[in-house]
């Protein structure tokens, strides 16, 4: 059929030749004479005679794929200046001229050499010259041709791609588009139908069409669901020649997929469910898990799980599992078997992404019937409260009953318990409890300010069971008896200034107490009774848990007195009451004038109040000076040499040694007591010292006690005036010295000057016996020659 279609082709190819070449002759013989163009030459100036050309033509047609036995006859070239006696040469020069084309240089007819591709190549441009053997000269202008293919339908469709991929929703309605596909043709669309294309569907009837001018695939049957099948294989085939027999044809493959939507609502596979679960599940334990099915993927398939009813919707929850779809059931408080053994609930399932399209189809939801059973379990006894809080006196008797904890067995069964106290918790054993009966007693006497709570924990332990037991706290609140007394709060520093005013504060002082009654402290502060009309002080309550100690006098001689002890006693207001006595120390300081404390020791009185560092060593130097100048002044006395008052050879006290021993010697153990100066017969007992310069003015004193109002100050005043008019005491002995040496010493005055006898000899030998520290006086003293020497 095919070498058929191309000999016809070539005969009318053949016709088409002839007939255009006799058109041209005719055309060519017409014109050749009748115009002549008559002009000057730029170089000779001859006229010129254009000579229109004896051939013309257009172009020449021929067919691809030519397979014939020869080399296929493409047309001729002739002029009519070709006499046929073989002096013109024919020349071709172009696009293929002597490689695809061939001419014959002689007759000018013009062959095929290869076979042609119009999909290549669709036309050739060529030139062609007639010249003359004997001359070379053109006795024909060069002319182009065009040589063209002509298409034959030897190229089938394409599609653009080996293999197409669609989607699609479900339940689409008829006619919906899929996809549409292409196929070109690569012979020529303006010759013939070799290149028009018609689709067909192949595969995939009865569910999807194609449309054969564009090639739209459409879906052809309605509600075509997912869930029955979701992969579709559709075989589409392009032929050209308008899809006439003869025609050139291709296939593509397109998969076409359903996407799921929601049409299908989730369905329990059973109406009811049973599970159980034991009595002592802790909340949030899991029973079980129920699914319902939806065939639907993705999120058209979630599932959202409910509890919509039943007498166990307050006992028990459901949660959904987004990962499974599944509903897991769980506690959702504690368990009894003894008050209830089971439950029923209703469980709902519904989609959580409803298509609303779908709604007509029904509501998308389920529910189902699920039953859970308690099972009975041996559980530890529980005790009647959380917790237990018992108060106590303090002063509670050992073996006292505090309290009572109860405790009973859930089970049916009711299994006796016993009671024990956690030793972890009570290390040191103060409480007990009566494993019969839960009754808790002392075993230790209790102290409140020593610890005032304690934390116990009971046990409750089945006697059938021992591996049955719970624990319950108890706390143990001490309550607190009036068993302390109160007490200054701090330690007082207390100072009074010498120019103090009668009825002045110098202190406020408060109480602390360890108890703590119920209706909080309150402290009442007096004199101790002995002290109650003191002359110095006094102690005023401020009703407040404060009491003010009040100056009664004005002024106040640290000379004197220097240190005050005044005992306060302070009460409560609980029952029993209780008191203790506190003495606040009182020191009398020296004062400016606004009352600030500048010195409280002895030693200052020697220095002028108020004095600035520098005059006080302005005063030391002065000191010094006048040292020095009585040092000098006595070394110039002793240079004259002048005759001692008393003259006598038994005068020995440039012989008297001073040790600074005011006391009694060795065995005198006695303070010094202030009491003896106003003791005539301790007075006249022991004589002072007369012939010894005291080296301090002012000698260490006990202070007298607060019950003795003492005054030495005219005592001493009135000695010094007897001192003073004594005929008998030297000259240079300016101030006598009235230190007490203490009683029952065996040694006696060292001092002769006080002896009744001046000329008479003494006896010192016994200085031999005190010991090596008197061995200098005993070799001063103890000769006979002691005098003489």
């Amino acid at each position: 059929m095919r070498t058929h279609s191309f000999l016809t082709v070539l005969l009318w190819s053949s016709v088409f030749y002839v007939v255009h070449m006799t058109t041209s002759q005719k055309r060519t013989n017409k014109h050749s004479h009748s115009e002549r163009i008559t002009g000057l030459s730029e170089n000779d100036g001859k006229t010129l005679h254009r000579t229109k050309r004896g051939w013309m033509w257009n172009q020449f047609f021929l067919l691809e794929e030519y397979t014939g036995p020869d080399t296929q006859y493409v047309g001729k070239l002739h002029t009519d200046q070709d006499k046929g006696d073989g002096n013109l040469k024919y020349i071709l020069t172009g696009d293929g001229a002597g490689s695809l084309f061939i001419i014959d240089e002689n007759t000018g007819d013009i062959h095929a050499a290869k076979k042609l591709d119009r999909e290549e190549k669709s036309l050739y441009v060529l030139r062609a010259k007639a010249i003359d053997r004997k001359t070379g000269r053109q006795v024909e202008p060069e002319s182009e041709f065009i040589i063209k293919i002509h298409d034959i339908n030897d190229n089938e469709p394409k599609f653009t791609k080996d293999m197409y991929t669609a989607s699609i929703p479900e339940m689409s309605g008829v006619g919906t588009s899929v996809i549409q596909v292409t196929a070109t043709d690569a012979d020529d669309a303006n010759y013939g139908n070799s290149a028009k294309v018609v689709y067909s569907i192949l595969q995939g009837q009865p569910y999807f069409s194609v449309d054969p001018e564009t090639g739209i695939i459409k879906t052809a049957l309605p509600d075509m669901s997912r869930e029955n099948r979701e992969q579709y294989q559709v075989v589409i085939q392009a032929k050209d020649m308008g899809g006439q027999m003869g025609g050139l044809s291709g296939t593509t493959i397109v998969n076409i997929t359903l996407t799921d939507v929601n049409d299908n609502p989730p369905r329990f596979p059973q109406s009811s469910y049973q599970f159980s679960s034991p009595e002592s599940a802790p909340p949030g334990t899991p029973l079980g898990r129920i699914k319902a099915n939806d065939p639907d993927v993705g999120e058209n398939a979630e599932i959202e799980y409910s509890i919509s009813n039943g007498d166990g919707s307050d006992m028990f929850d459901i949660i959904t599992d987004k990962d499974t779809q599944e509903g897991i059931i769980t506690v959702k408080k504690h368990l009894d078997f003894e008050n209830k053994v089971l439950y029923t609930l209703r469980v709902e399932a519904t989609n959580t992404h409803p298509d609303p399209r779908f709604l007509q189809l029904g509501p998308f939801k389920d529910t189902a019937l699920v039953k859970i059973s308690v099972e009975d379990i041996d559980e530890p006894p529980v005790f009647s409260r959380p917790w237990y809080l018992i108060e106590v006196d303090e002063d509670a008797k050992e073996g006292s009953i505090i309290g009572q904890v109860v405790a009973q067995d859930p089970d049916i069964a009711k299994n006796a318990i016993k009671y024990s106290v956690d030793r972890h918790t009570d290390l040191d054993r103060i409480f007990n409890i009566y494993s019969g009966n839960g009754s808790l007693f002392l075993s230790k006497p209790l102290d409140r300010e020593e610890t005032p709570w304690h934390n116990i924990t009971v046990i409750a332990t089945e006697i059938n069971n021992p591996k049955q037991s719970s624990q319950i706290p108890v706390f143990i609140r001490i309550l607190d008896i009036n068993d302390h007394a109160p007490e200054f709060a701090n330690y007082y520093e207390t100072f009074v200034c010498e120019n103090a005013k009668a009825g002045q504060l110098i202190q406020t002082v408060s109480a602390i107490d360890k108890d703590q009654p119920p209706r909080g402290h309150k402290f009442f502060f007096e004199l101790v009774p002995e002290f109650a009309v003191h002359p110095n002080f006094s102690v005023i309550d401020n009703k407040d848990n404060t009491a003010g100690i009040m100056t009664r006098r004005n002024g106040y001689s640290r000379s004197k007195t220097s240190t005050y002890l005044l005992p306060i006693i302070i009460f409560d207001n609980d029952y029993p009451i209780q008191s203790s006595t506190g003495t606040l120390t009182i020191r009398v300081c020296a004062c400016d004038s606004r009352g600030n404390m500048q010195s409280c020791s002895a030693e200052a009185l020697l220095l002028p109040a108020g004095l600035s560092t520098g005059a006080l060593v302005a005063i030391l130097l002065c000191i010094i000076i006048l040292l020095v100048l009585v040092v000098l002044f006595t070394a110039l006395k002793r240079q004259r040499k002048k005759e001692p008052l008393i003259i006598s050879k038994d005068d020995v006290r440039d012989n008297i040694v001073t040790y600074n021993d005011e006391g009694g010697g060795e065995e005198d153990t006695q303070a010094f007591d202030i009491g003896t100066l106003r003791n005539p017969e301790a007075r006249e007992e022991s004589k002072m010292r007369r012939d010894v310069i005291p080296e301090t003015i002012f000698q260490i004193r006990r202070t007298a006690p607060l019950w003795e109002n003492i005054d030495v100050q005219d005592f001493i005043h009135r000695r010094l005036k007897e001192n003073d008019l004594d005929p008998a005491a030297p000259p240079y002995d300016s101030l006598a010295t009235y230190a007490y040496e203490g009683n029952d010493s065996i040694a006696n005055s060292l001092s002769s000057l006080e002896s009744l006898t001046t000329e008479g000899n003494q006896d010192y030998d016994y200085l031999s016996d005190w010991g090596p520290r008197f061995k200098k006086l005993a070799d001063m003293y103890g000769g006979e020659d002691s005098d003489r020497d």
